[in-house]
């Protein structure tokens, strides 16, 4: 059994950063995610999950990274950096668009330059320095996407995308200050989210992070560890991941990620796994694994395939990579994200390492007496959600259902259309399994227009936020209500039942 799991049960919620309410166009992690904080923790909740975290391109989709190990600096707060005197007096901080953000932290580092104390500059160079194996390869993609117009890192000259010697060691004399640069944005990013994390963990509530499967192929990863990647010498791939026919599209999902050199990676022991998953326990008390089912068999789609229908299943060293990344030992929190083709192999590399899955309530109702979402057929050793950030929120599927579906529903929950989403709320909260998960957007009650992402649509995604407004002022006091009735509520050390129940009478400013 994993400690997320042996800790008790629990309740959390599941929210991306960006969506938190904020004058800039995008959630930040300042004053608004500290106060989405003290909410959870006087709910009565003691997780937060999130989304993977690291830099996004234009279609914001935190799938699609640039790194799978550098920060999302969307995520950045300015005002710290005018505080610290890096930033005019005079900047404006509390509004705006990304060019707006991204300009004052190219002024802050100008700033940093100028102005910082010793002390400053020597945690700002210990911290790069030893964070240089990943950092240095993504400020020089970024250096060079950016001087080679935002084109992908195939198309660049061949000596700089083939990573010749003289050609990086001359890009990085050329660009140094660009690279420090960028080097500077990835600290202040840690610097803000250590605080974050050191706020959450004050007040009883850990971080739960996302591990995406795959990379992106215009990302600093596959350009510098090329040959870990399945891709051709002109940098296009072999192959391409994607998911056969599911519940999400009958005709399966293209991806469009390149595919691993499994052979390769396992010869250096799953080194840049390694390395990739130490960095983000660096910033999470657990993570989920998504799509787990693809470190034991992956699906494979031929590159220019019409569907993904077109895909074959490939074997992967699943076994192989977990062990050395030290699942299921002490300190190595994760959870399986194995929805969707699900096959006795798959299960039996999760319970080899004694990962918790995941259950989904809005999968349980196909009429099916052995689904095993439905709350009888549900698990202790499992993570249960209403809904994931690729459903929608359970009042739009619910208002979606054919009426069959509804009655069955109802019956089997002893409710009614009034009842929805709460019926099916609580019976997350009393399911046996241990940890207890919702989307913040059902908690709030939202219909489909909170939805967070359509999967197999490329518009109108990640761009949800919520409004502190929306909060009714019992929020903290019913939630922690249900937490403590469905025996989720983990109280702080020394912590009194009866301080318990005054947390979750206050209402937070």
């Amino acid at each position: 059994m994993t400690d997320l799991l042996s800790e008790g049960r629990s309740a959390g919620v599941l929210l991306h950063p960006t969506s938190l309410p904020g004058h800039w166009e995008s959630g930040l992690l300042g004053d608004d995610a500290r106060r989405f904080v003290e909410r959870l923790a006087a709910g009565g909740f003691s997780l937060w999950q999130m989304l993977p975290v690291g830099p996004v391109g234009d279609s914001l989709s935190p799938y699609q990274m640039t790194s799978a190990f550098a920060g999302n600096a969307r995520l950045i707060d300015p005002a710290p950096l005018k505080s610290a005197g890096w930033l005019p007096e005079t900047s404006i901080v509390d509004g705006g668009g990304w060019p707006e953000r991204a300009a004052l932290l190219r002024q802050a580092w100008e700033g940093f330059r100028r102005s910082a104390r010793h002390s400053e500059r020597s945690e700002f160079a210990a911290w790069w320095q030893a964070r240089r194996s990943w950092l240095l390869p993504y400020a020089l993609f970024r250096v060079a996407r950016e001087q080679y117009g935002q084109n992908g890192w195939w198309t660049w000259p061949d000596a700089i995308r083939h990573r010749t010697p003289a050609a990086i060691s001359g890009l990085l004399k050329q660009a140094d200050a660009q690279v420090r640069e960028v080097a500077f944005e990835q600290w202040i990013f840690d610097r803000q989210w250590a605080d974050l994390r050191q706020y959450a963990a004050a007040r009883g509530v850990q971080l739960m992070g996302d591990l995406p499967i795959y990379v992106d192929l215009d990302s600093a990863d596959v350009w510098w560890h090329r040959t870990l990647f399945r891709v051709d010498p002109a940098g296009q791939p072999e192959a391409v991941a994607g998911v056969p026919p599911d519940y999400f599209s009958e005709d399966g999902q293209v991806w469009g990620n390149p595919l691993y050199a499994w052979d390769r990676m396992e010869a250096d022991g799953f080194r840049w796994w390694q390395d990739r998953v130490a960095n983000q326990m660096r910033r999470f008390d657990c993570l989920r694994i998504d799509h787990f089912r693809g470190l034991q068999a992956y699906w494979e789609v031929p590159v220019g395939a019409k569907s993904a229908r077109e895909g074959c299943w490939r074997e992967a060293p699943g076994s192989e990579l977990l062990q050395a990344l030290g699942a299921g030992g002490e300190g190595r929190h994760f959870v399986a994200e194995d929805l969707g083709t699900i096959t006795p192999e798959v299960h039996q590399l999760r319970q080899q390492y004694r990962l918790p899955g995941m259950l989904v309530m809005q999968f349980a109702f196909d009429g099916s007496a052995d689904n095993p979402y439905l709350p009888d057929n549900q698990v202790e050793e499992a993570v249960i959600y209403t809904g994931t950030h690729d459903n929608d929120t359970l009042l739009g599927w619910y208002a979606g259902l054919g009426d069959d579906t509804r009655h069955y529903i109802n019956e089997l929950l002893h409710c009614g259309p009034a009842d929805m989403p709460g019926a099916l709320i609580d019976a997350v909260y009393q399911s046996p399994a241990r940890v207890a998960i919702l989307p913040f957007q059902d908690l709030l009650g939202l219909d489909s227009a909170g939805r967070m992402n359509v999967p197999g649509t490329t518009k109108g995604n990640w761009t949800w936020r919520f409004d502190w407004s929306q909060l009714p002022a019992d929020f903290a006091a019913v939630w922690r209500t249900h937490a403590a009735a469905s025996g989720r509520l983990r109280l702080k050390s020394g912590e009194t039942p009866v301080q318990s129940q005054i947390m979750g009478r206050l209402v937070c400013p």
